[in-house]
């Protein structure tokens, strides 16, 4: 859900006390407020001033944080003109992080611009310190302290996307350790499963990868979660008392031909495993050279086991028993093999 303008049943009381004192024009007229008295308000030294365009905070002191943040949700997610306009609108990027709590961003306070996230069709100005990003995606929303953000994986995007744009990674502000940092914990607080996959994808669609410094983070990010579940499958083969299989060897023709690197293989059984494959690499030349790989491997005989982190983290023991019969069943009419150790 995105942000939307409550309905005009609510009173100014109660709206002020849900939007932290932070209201829209069209909010204010529908509930009987002249033009002119809240012009009268936010004169110097009136109980109210203007913080955005239509946008205004109904207090003298200055704004919080948090009411920074509403004021740019509310200037983007409102129409300007009429109660009924239901326009759909996101924080997202830093900012979004940063009221995400992540520990490796500044500080809610310390965040001056809040990037806003609408549909492409809105006609739409930045303003202030609000910049307005567009998207043609349909819009998805989190619930962070009543703002609407928009989900982690996206919001990093944004975020790396913001950073990009703006030189921060040339002119040394956004070093490799905090990029490898945020991807980090985008992973454990992304709360459904495939976190790795929904990053890598978000990334991807903006066009990331082809940065240097994001493909080398995401490359490290992915060898440490393969790494990890390559131990766990270890342990399971231990567990269900099959031969120690040989890690990452080349299989090739007689000839010479490479034919692919499984993650495990047994030898004596044709038999080969591959993890999370589509998480090996980011790239589609890198994907197809993977797939290719597979495909030559079962043409040839051998029997391919595929296994998700997710599922092994889920299911070990059904793993476990396809590992098993796999390995008893062993290949089909294989093709003799070259087998070379790394």
């Amino acid at each position: 859900m995105s942000y939307q303008i409550p309905s005009q049943s609510v009173s100014l009381e109660e709206l002020a006390r849900r939007q932290q004192n932070v209201i829209t024009a069209s909010q204010l007229r529908a509930r009987g407020v002249p033009t002119r008295v809240v012009s009268d308000h936010c004169r110097r030294g009136g109980p109210w001033q203007r913080m955005l365009p239509r946008v205004y905070l109904l207090q003298e002191s200055e704004p919080t944080p948090e009411q920074r943040m509403w004021a740019a949700l509310l200037y983007a997610a409102q129409n300007g003109r009429e109660e009924g306009g239901r326009e759909g609108a996101v924080i997202t990027g830093a900012a979004a992080l940063a009221l995400y709590g992540f520990v490796s961003m500044p500080r809610l306070p310390a965040v001056i611009g809040v990037e806003v996230l609408v549909p492409r069709q809105r006609r739409l100005r930045d303003a202030g310190q609000v910049r307005i990003r567009r998207t043609e995606r349909e819009l998805v929303a989190r619930s962070v302290h009543g703002l609407a953000c928009a989900p982690v994986a996206r919001a990093v995007s944004d975020a790396v996307r913001e950073w990009t744009d703006s030189g921060a990674f040339e002119a040394g502000l956004i070093g490799p350790g905090l990029l490898r940092s945020v991807l980090r914990e985008a992973v454990s607080r992304i709360e459904s499963g495939g976190a790795l996959r929904e990053l890598s994808a978000e990334l991807a669609e903006a066009g990331l990868l082809e940065e240097p410094r994001v493909r080398a983070a995401l490359d490290e990010l992915l060898a440490t979660e393969r790494e990890s579940v390559l131990e766990r499958l270890g342990d399971l083969v231990d567990e269900w008392l099959l031969p120690a299989p040989l890690a990452g060897p080349e299989l090739r023709m007689r000839g010479g031909t490479h034919i692919a690197v499984p993650d495990l293989y047994w030898p004596q059984a044709a038999v080969a495993v591959e993890v999370d494959s589509d998480l090996r690499c980011v790239s589609e030349g890198e994907a197809a050279w993977v797939r290719g790989g597979q495909h030559r491997m079962e043409y040839l005989g051998v029997r391919v086991v595929y296994v998700s982190g997710e599922r092994l983290a889920a299911e070990p023991d059904a793993v476990g028993g396809e590992l098993r019969e796999a390995f008893k069943a062993g290949g089909e009419d294989v093709v003799e093999l070259l087998v070379t150790e790394r």
